[in-house]
């Protein structure tokens, strides 16, 4: 059966029975939207802030590979993996964006029998946090244009907007837009563009807000553009936009409760991606469930160069979140493509292939061992051509580094197939206690912090940049220097290159553009070619997407 198939199939529960007999949570404090997903009320979070928390793993993967990895469906099979073996478990995942859906990815939810229910819903609209964010961001773009049309009593220069449009789409026509032709009733004709709304900033502000007031707050210090001469920055506050934005996004901040196939349950709440933002799911979700569960299994966006470096660098420096240990999901098929196998041929045993391509695995196990201070488990994310021989040179590999590997099957049995992955999991997590080390330290200038992920992470000789984009990030050091930053690049390599697969050594990261994040509190610099409105492929998704006359939705994964 097809992911959606299973999914359509499951036996759910109604969530507001699920969250009290797991947890103890009174429908009172669940905000239902229909019967499978619901809210949870910032009234209840407040309550929880007194209790303990539990231990957190968080799940991050090899370099990206059209061959596939596993990272959400091995979230979701190691949380029903514990809950089998006793320990009380939630997972909190990333909610996914309607342009992967409709475009090259398809679905987000897990895949087979490791899945999170709604799986439709969950990959659809949700409960319109996506929209709202979208809206609230559109909101500050309007009020933009609005106050220069009447005036521009704040002096905002036209040519130094620094706040573009959103959609939650991709679209490639959108990229470079002008706006307000049509005369003087439109406003003032400018250039401007559309990111995607996982891009937003407001999406960061988003998943980092610890509180309505904080939200509000964050909000307020987006800077939205500069003063004519003497580059002022004007503020989202300065436009009185914060109140409204806020207001927009009240019932969005809530964190959303949904369940695993197995009937665990899961929070899904925010979703940056990691090659274009932080990638990780919102703080307010992952503290929640810290309360809650005495285990919390996370995830972060792409492979750890990306989403574990910003997990550990942004938002556990922001959130004060101390991860027991890292999973680091890698499968045979993508270790051979990146040791130079086609994508047709990867159901072929080829062991010379597999050793060639692990010098991506080595990498990553590295940097989370090495420069991110944290004990690493290896999850063999199991295929059905996966050959004996295959598995053993993989396990003899990682164990040669020091590390361990564990084969993982929950894509086919569910929590079942994750319970020896469960058992090692438990087993670090209640060894000595591991606080994460930092990559670089707050004191770093922006650009030594650049230059530390660059070289540390990804393997790079220097970074590189223009004399114009030099000079901005100069200029917002003098301001925000002690911010984090937050590297745009591709997901497909170490380098800035996607075709350069395995472990590139030696190359240099060219920062191609700088952007400030101030509600945020980081700073994006974009590396090489990447796109922070991305395209749709020759035949996407959505071409398969259909729903049939009873209202089934097919073809989503």
């Amino acid at each position: 059966m097809s992911d959606i198939e299973i999914a359509q199939r499951a036996n759910k529960q109604r969530i507001v029975e699920l969250a009290n007999d797991r947890f103890g949570i009174a429908p009172e404090h669940l905000e239902p939207y229909g019967h499978f997903k619901a809210k949870l009320s910032l009234d209840y979070i407040d309550t929880l802030k007194s209790r303990p928390d539990g231990k957190l793993v968080l799940v991050t993967a090899i370099s990206p590979t059209p061959a596939g990895e596993g990272k959400t469906t091995t979230s979701v099979g190691l949380c029903d993996g514990l809950n089998r073996i006793g320990k009380q478990t939630i997972v909190c995942l990333r909610e996914p964006s309607l342009g992967p859906c409709f475009g090259i990815k398809g679905g987000a939810a897990g895949g087979g029998y490791a899945q999170v229910v709604p799986m439709e819903d969950i990959n659809l609209h949700f409960t319109g946090d996506f929209h709202a964010i979208g809206a609230a961001h559109n909101l500050l773009a309007a009020l933009i244009d609005n106050h220069i049309s009447h005036g521009n009593a704040l002096n905002l220069d036209p040519r130094l907007i620094a706040w573009k449009r959103v959609v939650d789409m991709n679209d490639r026509a959108l990229r470079n837009i002008v706006v307000g032709l049509g005369g003087t009733a439109n406003g003032f004709p400018r250039e401007d563009g559309y990111d995607i709304t996982v891009a937003s900033e407001v999406m960061a502000i988003f998943c980092l807000a610890t509180s309505l007031t904080d939200l509000r707050e964050r909000l307020g210090n987006i800077v939205v553009g500069y003063t004519r001469g003497d580059r002022v920055p004007v503020t989202a506050a300065d436009l009185k936009a914060n109140g409204a934005m806020a207001a927009l996004l009240k019932d969005a901040i809530k964190p959303n409760v949904v369940q695993t196939l197995e009937n665990n349950l899961a929070f899904v709440h925010g979703g940056p991606f990691a090659n274009i933002a932080h990638g990780c799911n919102s703080v307010s979700a992952t503290r929640t469930a810290l309360k809650l569960a005495d285990y919390v299994v996370t995830e972060a966006g792409f492979g750890a160069d990306l989403g574990a470096e910003k997990f550990i660098d942004i938002k556990c420096r922001m959130a004060g979140l101390n991860p027991g240990a890292v999973v680091l999901v890698a499968t045979i098929r993508a270790l051979k493509y990146h040791g130079g196998v086609a994508k047709d041929a990867l159901n072929t045993e080829n062991l010379a292939a597999l050793e060639k391509g692990m010098v991506n695995l080595e990498r990553h196990l590295h940097n989370i061992t090495q420069h991110f201070g944290l004990p690493c488990i290896v999850s063999i994310n199991h295929f059905t051509h996966d050959t004996d021989a295959e598995v053993a040179l993989l396990e003899e590999k990682v164990a040669a580094l020091g590390g361990v590997a564990v084969v993982a099957k929950h894509w086919a049995d569910g929590g079942a197939g994750a319970e020896a992955l469960a058992h090692k999991v438990a087993e670090v997590l209640d060894g000595p206690a591991k606080k994460p080390t930092f990559v670089y330290p707050t004191s770093a200038s922006l650009w030594d912090k650049m230059r530390a992920i660059a070289t540390k992470i990804y393997g790079a000789d220097d970074i590189i940049a223009n004399s114009k984009v030099r000079a901005e990030i100069e200029r917002l050091n003098e301001s925000y220097g002690d911010f984090p930053v937050c590297i745009a690049k591709t997901q497909m390599s170490f380098s800035t290159d996607p075709a350069a697969l395995g472990a590139p050594s030696g190359h240099t990261v060219e920062i191609r553009e700088v952007r400030l994040s101030a509600g945020a509190r980081f700073v994006v610099a974009i590396a090489g070619n990447m796109m922070t409105m991305p395209g749709l492929p020759k035949v996407p998704a959505a071409e398969h997407i259909d729903i049939d006359a009873d209202g089934n939705i097919v073809g989503l994964f």
